[in-house]
């Protein structure tokens, strides 16, 4: 039997969701304590209570540290990976010009893989222990994320993609194989160990109604599956879905007539919402997910926030239309949209929405995204002093949440101390930056070499 692990550092415990409780919800421990027993949270409590109470307990004490659960981001397409950081496109164009031609890479298992390890290199370098992501049309780039997922212990939640109109001939399905590969990925990959499968049409624009109704059928004859999709997350993308499905009622009604709304519906984005798609939404018990850099990087708009308190919101870097794949960041951005809608996120609504209502988001929370028993054992430790400039505002706080706002709005990866994955510590990868600059110098070469032009 494995030894018992001891954490000691600074706790906060969410016992509500502060949207509906405000910040009374989090419990902070100056002296708190996580004890770690076969990969899941034994017990949370303060650090000499928890000491007394399991002697044989082996300690890793992390100081003034603040340990949180592992931070989920609920909305992702790691075969953008590359792509990151591309200027100057909004959505449809980015489809054309960036995504859509990395994601004709995946048809190569090998970059699949190459491209995950990496991925899964730099979320957890950010603290992010559980992703649900799109992937490809290629069942392939599927099986490398879950692949790499598994060989890393990790919780993980991805689905193929599935176009079968308005894309390149070489990223298209057809309603039937859509179907069929989404329907083999489930047989082969759903429940085992910490993986599982989504069902994920893209987004109704690349997809015919045959394809969203044989979809619809899939996620009827597996229920315990999510559906994913993107959901208004600009005007002109609202247009083109008027014009392709003229008697729908609304963006949300393309998906609600063929059977894909229900309560373990995400749909990411959901900016420009009509009242009836909000009623429906909260009706039905679906999940929201909000993708704060993306949307100001690609000029969609700006969420509002006031549907968490009414409907289950998670919070995600929507990598690669996403410019960051830190959940600080993004945390950062989700404060700044607020501030722009009028309502200032307190940091408890901010890291909620990063931990538990993302494993809400994802249906979840009986497993992962709170300290407290029972739960798996994905953990970040936060250093709250992590840059000269945020040591000296943090020195300044009056109380926990002062302390941790300025990680939030100034954080990076240099924050995060130690990321937990089911319980065990893992090595962070960074790359040295002179390392990095070598491999850039020398893809420019190559570049020049080739004849290609340079700006």
């Amino acid at each position: 039997m494995s030894r018992d692990t001891l954490l000691l550092g600074q706790t906060l415990t969410f016992n509500a969701d502060p949207f509906k409780a405000g910040a009374d919800a989090a419990w902070h421990e100056v002296h708190g304590a996580v004890l770690l027993r076969a990969g899941h949270i034994h017990a949370v409590g303060r650090a000499e209570v928890l000491r007394a109470k399991h002697p044989e307990a082996h300690v890793t004490d992390h100081g003034a540290h603040l340990i949180l659960p592992g931070f989920i981001d609920a909305h992702a397409h790691y075969p953008q990976t590359a792509v990151i950081a591309s200027w100057g496109k909004r959505l449809i164009d980015w489809l054309n010009i960036y995504t859509f031609p990395e994601e004709m890479r995946f048809g190569d298992p090998a970059h699949a893989a190459k491209i995950a390890r990496c991925y899964f290199d730099l979320t957890l370098a950010a603290g992010t222990t559980t992703v649900a992501s799109y992937c490809t049309v290629h069942p392939a780039s599927v099986t490398a994320f879950f692949v790499e997922a598994q060989r890393r212990g990790l919780r993980a939640l991805a689905g193929k993609t599935c176009m079968d109109r308005n894309a390149p001939a070489a990223l298209r399905d057809t309603a039937q194989s859509a179907y069929d590969d989404s329907k083999m990925l489930l047989e082969r990959w759903h429940g085992v160990d910490r993986l599982s499968c989504i069902i994920t049409p893209r987004f109704s624009p690349t997809s015919t109604p045959g394809q969203l109704a044989a979809l619809g059928a899939l996620w009827a004859d597996h229920p315990d599956c999510l559906m994913q999709t993107h959901l208004s997350e600009q005007t002109d993308e609202i247009a083109w879905v008027k014009s392709l499905f003229p008697k729908a009622r609304d963006y949300l009604d393309t998906y609600e007539s063929h059977g894909l709304l229900g309560p373990s519906a995400v749909f990411g984005h959901a900016i420009h919402l009509e009242p009836r798609e909000i009623a429906r939404l909260t009706e039905t018990g679906a999940s929201l997910v909000h993708c704060p850099t993306s949307n100001t990087f690609i000029g969609s708009g700006l969420f509002d926030m006031g549907l968490a308190r009414r409907l289950r919101v998670g919070l995600a870097t929507d990598t690669g239309g996403g410019s960051s794949f830190s959940m600080l960041r993004t945390m950062a951005a989700a404060y700044e949209i607020g501030q722009l809608r009028g309502h200032a996120l307190h940091p408890a609504e901010l890291l909620w929405l990063a931990t538990g209502g993302s494993a809400q988001a994802l249906w979840l929370e009986d497993r992962i995204g709170r300290l407290a028993p029972g739960l798996e054992a994905d953990l970040v430790v936060l250093n709250l002093a992590s840059t000269p400039a945020i040591a000296q505002r943090a020195a300044r706080a009056n109380d926990i949440w002062e302390a941790i706002f300025p990680t939030i709005m100034m954080g990076d990866d240099r924050a995060i101390v130690q990321v937990y994955v089911a319980g065990c510590p893992i090595q962070i990868r960074r790359e040295e930056p002179a390392v990095a600059a070598r491999d850039v110098a020398a893809h420019f070469a190559r570049a020049r070499t080739a004849g290609t032009r340079n700006a």
